[in-house]
């Protein structure tokens, strides 16, 4: 692969990603409490969802970009990582709205704690995220750094 088709192939698995992580978002959130619940807690806290999901797509077209430009990979396990946490943070938004589903919940404890502090949740999720992406942009520093390449 070229440099510009592997910069293009990643830009489009980080795109893809991210609109993976979207729809996920929204499946989740509709299974739980319905269609127009979603689009409410979506116009509530996009800007914590769309922050969430732009920062794991970069990190995803990241990977890509190093796994296809180095012989060594990068451990998936930081892609993973990021990707769990920006997920939790935005499905934990409307995780408490379970006890709409399933009225005898054992973890009704968890679910309040998450109600009660999904906002915080959402930091820590972008903090995780923004995290990932100076990781992985680092080690693309790195790698252009190394290969002398501009």
């Amino acid at each position: 692969m070229t440099g510009q088709k592997i910069i293009s192939a990643s830009a489009l698995k980080g795109l893809l990603a991210a609109s993976l992580l979207l729809i996920l978002y929204f499946i989740i959130i509709t299974l739980i409490s319905g269609w127009g619940f979603a689009k409410d807690q979506f116009s509530r806290y996009w800007y914590f969802v769309v922050t969430l999901t732009i920062g794991f797509g970069i990190q995803v077209g990241f990977y890509s970009y190093l796994k296809n430009s180095l012989k060594h990979k990068i451990s998936p396990e930081v892609i993973a990582t990021s990707g769990v946490t920006s997920t939790a943070a935005m499905v934990a938004c409307c995780a408490h709205y379970l006890v709409n589903v399933l009225p005898i919940l054992t973890v009704a404890g968890l679910i309040a704690f998450i109600s009660q502090y999904q906002v915080r949740l959402f930091w820590i999720g972008l903090v995780f995220n923004f995290t990932g992406i100076i990781y992985m942009a680092n080690k693309v520093y790195r790698f252009l750094k190394e290969h002398d390449i501009s």
